[in-house]
């Protein structure tokens, strides 16, 4: 016999039985603490970064900026006394700080752009498929993880006036040694050469990254048309490489403008003075005279900002520029 409400024999649904409150309350509780930590845990796990920055990079700024505003000595850093801007009128006419603004122009510009040049023919080698490429990748960066104290004590060694290998093979070419510490300008190509060596295949790496995510089918088009190889490298790699070749133009620039360790430690005991004649005396070496040796906290404040505006204006023209480059490609 068939019941009106269902199948033969099937028994009926029993209603569900309802939540213990204990588990209900449970659950909600469950429920809050997860939203809680969906909602805050990422701040949670930023928040280190943001206190390591107040503490060592605003809070120094900020201190640093109010120093340059007085007179101050680092011998009696809490006697300050109100100068205004006149830490910065002097700097105006302080022929050692347009020296070191212009030694630290001059080796940038000897540095950065053989650097930049080299390290993209590197990449370009590097792109191609050789046996044992991940050697070369790595031995391309062992001078980036050498540190700035040995790199540059060597390069001493090199370039020693009376027993140094570059002026022994100068004089196996029939020229005279050369004193590269106390020359202007060779000073200034010796320091050069020990930033050259460092970062060439930290950015040889750099373009070798940004060649690989160029797409092979332009290359192949290329080739279709007859295109060398020297042609494709000219109409299509560096087209394609403008932003990181930008990128890497800025970084070194900046590198350039905070140069110290390498000149430091090429003036062998000489201190900051940056060679006899100050010849080759960036502006991390003047500001670290100004600071820790003539104990001048508030003028060394006033060229640390200035090296801070100097870097802003870089950070504008590469904002100009990237700006222009996407229009360009838009």
């Amino acid at each position: 016999m068939t019941s009106g409400t269902g199948a033969v024999g099937a028994p009926a649904a029993a209603p569900a039985d309802p939540l213990d409150p204990a588990e209900a309350r449970r659950r909600e509780r469950r429920s809050r603490w997860y939203r809680r930590d969906v909602r805050w845990s990422p701040y949670a796990l930023v928040a280190p970064f943001f206190l390591f920055f107040a503490a060592f990079g605003l809070f120094p700024l900020l201190y640093t900026g109010w120093a340059s505003l007085h007179q101050v000595e680092l011998t009696a850093p809490n006697e300050m006394h109100w100068v205004g801007l006149r830490n910065f009128s002097r700097l105006l006419s302080d022929e050692f700080f347009w020296n070191a603004l212009r030694n630290t122009f001059t080796i940038g510009v000897i540095s950065t752009v053989p650097q930049l040049l080299i390290a993209l023919g590197v990449a370009h080698l590097l792109h191609f498929k050789l046996r044992g490429s991940m050697f070369f990748r790595v031995a391309v960066l062992t001078p980036y993880a050498t540190s700035v104290a040995a790199a540059t004590l060597v390069f001493v060694l090199l370039f020693g006036r009376d027993y140094g290998m570059v002026n022994w093979v100068l004089g196996q070419l029939g020229w005279g040694p050369v004193d590269w510490q106390n020359g202007t300008w060779t000073s200034q190509f010796a320091v050069s050469t020990i930033v050259v060596w460092r970062w060439t295949g930290y950015n040889a790496l750099i373009y070798l990254a940004a060649m690989q995510a160029i797409p092979p089918d332009l290359y192949e088009s290329a080739a279709l048309d007859g295109a060398s190889r020297w042609q494709q490298f000219r109409h299509v790699t560096v087209p394609s490489l403008r932003p990181t070749i930008l990128f890497t133009c800025v970084v070194s620039t900046i590198g350039a403008t905070q140069l110290f360790g390498e000149p430091l430690l090429f003036n062998g005991g000489a201190g900051a003075t940056g060679g006899s004649d100050h010849q080759f005396q960036t502006l991390g070496l003047y500001l670290y005279e100004q600071g820790w040796v003539n104990l001048h906290l508030g003028r060394a404040s006033a060229i640390a900002w200035t090296m801070f505006l100097i870097l802003l204006l870089i950070g504008a023209a590469n904002w100009l520029i990237s700006r222009a480059l996407r229009k360009e490609t838009t």
